[in-house]
């Protein structure tokens, strides 16, 4: 027995149209969502790409301290900069007598402080004042008939320093100048005077001086010394310890006088001492 196929077909078409149609559909909507997935990833890459193709915003503009931090740096450099081309210094010692002023000064002590330029690495230039302290001899007093003597000596002078391996810890130098010097030589003797204290007053003695001659005259020194560098946070390798003896001869003139009605003297001219001075340059 035949099935009639045109029935047959009639119906499967009617059950399969919806089928296909809603296959269809599922098929374009997946097709529209990945149409849309891939233009969004379209859309982020380009937006990166021009991210990264821009221009670098300027850079802010520094805080208004470090602005000042800055320019204080600046003029700190210079003022230590100004610093370093000034050197100081500042020490004491003892005088010897050389052969030729024996006779008319023996030992005392000195004082010597200095300021001026540094002008190379390893030359100064110094402006330095000395005090020196020393005794008579006492045959030159007896001369007088006066019990005691010192002679006084006031200097400014101008003087050259070169070292001779500068920035070495250890260095050698030699200096030398010439200046005005005045001394004054004095003869002592011991007089009363009276004296008090929150107790009582009394009598009693001291030196004064009771006769005295001086003169004003120009001389020369010259010498050589030893640095020690000690280093300093502040002023670098510029502090240094020195010791030096230095040979100084004073133009001073011959003397023959009686001071102050005092016994006669007379002083050779001419004022040679060794001066030894141990202290601090900077």
């Amino acid at each position: 027995m035949l099935f009639p196929v045109a029935p047959l077909l009639r119906r499967a078409t009617l059950f399969a149209a919806p089928a296909i149609v809603a296959a269809s559909l599922f098929t374009s909507s997946s097709a529209l969502a990945q149409d849309r997935a891939s233009n969004n990833f379209s859309s982020s890459n380009d937006g990166a790409s021009s991210s990264s193709d821009a221009s670098p915003l300027p850079a802010a503009p520094a805080p208004i301290s470090e602005q000042h931090d800055s320019s204080y740096g600046s003029a700190g450099a210079r003022h230590g900069y100004a610093l370093s081309h000034l050197a100081f210094e500042a020490g004491g010692g003892f005088n010897a007598p050389s052969q030729g002023s024996s006779p008319y000064i023996t030992y005392g002590g000195n004082l010597t402080v200095g300021a001026g330029v540094r002008l190379e690495k390893h030359i100064s230039v110094l402006a330095e004042y000395q005090f020196m302290d020393d005794k008579l001899p006492g045959a030159f007093i007896g001369e007088t008939g006066a019990n005691g003597g010192h002679a006084h000596i006031w200097s400014l002078s101008l003087d050259p320093v070169i070292d001779l391996a500068p920035g070495r810890k250890n260095d050698i130098y030699v200096t030398g100048g010439y200046g005005f010097y005045r001394k004054v030589t004095s003869f002592t003797d011991p007089q009363e005077v009276e004296y008090c204290d929150y107790y009582y007053c009394g009598i009693g003695t001291e030196n004064a001086v009771v006769g005295h001659f001086s003169s004003n005259q120009g001389g020369w020194n010259a010498g050589a010394g030893y640095t020690h560098t000690l280093g300093s946070q502040m002023l670098g390798n510029n502090v240094k310890l020195f010791a030096e003896a230095r040979f100084l001869d004073i133009d001073t003139p011959a003397v023959q006088s009686n001071p102050n009605g005092l016994g006669t003297t007379t002083v050779a001219a001419g004022t040679k001492l060794v001066p030894v001075t141990l202290g601090i340059r900077f």
